[in-house]
């Protein structure tokens, strides 16, 4: 899962930051991504896409890549904004927010020289290669997507508190049957994308 970022390590490039989102598919709430910046070489034991990982081992690989990493950054989009824009537009716009706030331990920011991104572009002038299922074929961009993951489940327990009764910390947002029957009984949020919810809300 290393061998993208050890090819762009020999073509020069020594600060590669690789990129992921969470919360493309969801109905309500931020869409958040991810840019980490990992050491030449750095393989950590069990990271693979979030997705493919319990709540439990995320948590417990979060503090570990953090702790081994560089430097990252954490770019969120809000539902209001997704709804003006459009969801593509808006993970673009949060992996670029990612990018701009990366930063090491002591909070000097870094600029990456290179972009790993899963499967998208990001509007910055810095060389770049969007990899289909990156989070399956780059360890870096994994790592990006369990520091997301986790970001967002986080920001869902807040939301939970913000607006009881729709079970958020259960299903993070997803349309799950019970979210939209939520949606019929108890109403939108002002965190629901109002653009996704034309053919769920009666």
């Amino acid at each position: 899962m290393i061998d993208f970022e050890d090819e762009l390590y020999s073509e020069g490039y020594k600060t590669i930051a690789c990129i992921d989102e969470v919360g493309r598919g969801c109905l309500l709430g931020d869409v958040v991504a991810c840019a980490i910046i990992l050491p030449k070489g750095l393989k950590i034991k069990e990271v693979k896409d979030s997705k493919k990982l319990s709540s439990k081992k995320r948590d417990y690989l979060y503090d570990i890549i953090i702790e081994k990493s560089i430097g990252y950054g954490i770019g969120r989009v809000n539902s209001k904004t997704i709804d003006k824009i459009n969801i593509k537009e808006s993970t673009r716009l949060a992996m670029k927010l990612a990018v701009e706030n990366i930063v090491d331990k002591c909070g000097k920011p870094i600029t990456p020289d290179y972009l790993l991104v899963d499967a998208e572009t990001v509007y910055m002038d810095i060389p770049q290669a969007g990899i289909i299922k990156g989070d399956d074929k780059s360890h870096g961009i994994a790592c990006a997507s369990i520091i997301a993951k986790v970001y967002r489940d986080r920001l869902c327990l807040n939301w939970e508190k913000q607006f009881p009764g729709y079970n958020i910390k259960q299903h993070k947002g997803y349309g799950t049957k019970e979210h939209r029957e939520k949606l019929n009984s108890l109403g939108v949020t002002d965190i629901h994308r109002k653009s996704f919810l034309k053919r769920i809300i009666k």
